[in-house]
């Protein structure tokens, strides 16, 4: 499942990211589905795996008209989708499937067949922290935030660094949503949403989707998107808890660190071999968190390599290059984007493409530090 032999041949998201008051959840996963598939130069017919979050997999499967053989309707937050393509392999390789479509759908900004999310008093959750305020993402983040600038000797000014950075990228990329230049200066003095967070280091709230179509090299080198093939290196998943409060370290996930050290084990890499890579962002501390966990820099160093433009256009590893979840789109579940942007940035597709991007290591994270999961693709097979 790992080393190169199954392959993503299509990636596609929905025409319109941002407000899309005319679809509903499902729309947005059948119009990225059909637009993935497409971009495959393959149908409808030639699926025969479903994976999704969010809808049952096979209410997708059904909608599509597809009669399928393996579902997974694993949802773990946002990085359910690195999952799935993690599980896809897994089938692939094992014959369980032939092709894989993984489908994503949110109608995160306005709410059209999106359904109610209601807390669950009886749950850990809802016992434990929700009690206490810790209910919204922006409430449940601050303690470890805080805890992280406070351990590494770092300051609110590295939290507006990162929007800074990712910024960069989205001013070139006409589908972001945040395209205007800004500075430090300006994200620090905007309106306070939850200390320490201002309003530009949460994540964009809106609609859209995406999908991928995943199939084995053999099968790839055969289609008309054969020259266009994204290749599966190695990959990891792994989970710590529900319950933030509870964190081994709240100042550094260990559910980063399993899952990314198994994905650059079965990949086969070090971390100098990465030449883009996609982090989740929800809030601006995430990519701190990632960027020390994932290995690429060591503890207290992820805030002054970022503010040293490391991460930006032209630095040494190009970060979040879609602009991410701070600037590009956030539909509630925003793994399947940070994907896509790597699929394209490896073809060669990208808006604000880096140069000769060979291998993309993709990060995402699942709730509140509760799951983790890590990709490493690469633009060519070893």
């Amino acid at each position: 499942m790992d080393g190169g032999d199954i392959a993503i041949v299509g990636a596609a998201e929905t025409a319109g990211l941002g407000t899309v008051p005319d679809m509903s959840v499902l729309d947005l996963h059948a119009e990225a589905a059909r637009r993935a598939l497409a971009d495959a130069g393959m149908s409808i017919a030639d699926v025969d795996g479903v994976a999704t979050a969010g809808p049952l997999a096979m209410e997708v499967s059904h909608h599509l008209g597809i009669r399928p053989r393996w579902l997974d309707g694993t949802v773990v937050g946002g990085c359910s989708f690195m999952v799935h393509v993690r599980h896809a392999a897994a089938a692939i390789a094992a014959g369980a499937a032939d092709v894989v479509l993984i489908t994503h759908g949110e109608s995160g900004r306005s709410g059209v067949g999106a359904p109610k999310r209601v807390p669950n008093p009886a749950s850990f959750v809802g016992q434990f922290e929700q009690v206490y305020g810790a209910v919204a993402p922006y409430a449940t983040f601050t303690v470890p935030a805080l805890r992280f600038l406070n351990d590494r000797g770092m300051g609110r000014e590295h939290l507006a660094e990162v929007v800074v950075a990712q910024r960069e990228w989205a001013i070139g990329n006409p589908r972001a949503a945040r395209r205007a230049p800004t500075t430090v200066d300006e994200v620090l003095e905007g309106p306070v949403v939850a200390y320490p967070f201002t309003r530009d280091m949460c994540c964009l709230v809106t609609d859209g989707g995406g999908a991928l179509v995943v199939t084995s090299a053999e099968r790839a080198a055969d289609l008309p998107s054969a020259g266009r093939a994204v290749y599966l290196l190695g990959s990891g998943e792994s989970a710590e808890g529900p319950l933030i409060s509870q964190m081994e370290d709240p100042g550094s996930f260990r559910g980063f660190r399993d899952s990314a050290a198994e994905a650059i084990r079965t990949a086969g890499i070090v971390h100098a071999d990465v030449d883009h890579l996609m982090c989740y962002d929800a809030f601006a501390h995430l990519p701190l968190y990632m960027l020390e966990d994932l290995g690429f820099v060591g503890r207290g160093e992820s805030g002054p390599f970022i503010a040293g433009g490391a991460t930006r256009p032209g630095g040494s590893l190009p970060m979040n290059t879609n602009g991410g979840g701070l600037s590009y789109t956030h539909t509630g579940m925003y793994g399947m984007f940070a994907i896509q942007e790597a699929v394209r940035q490896l073809r060669g597709e990208a808006a604000m493409p880096v140069p000769g991007a060979q291998i993309s290591f993709v990060q995402g994270v699942g709730v509140f530090f509760a799951a983790s999961g890590s990709l490493v693709l690469s633009a060519n097979r070893p």
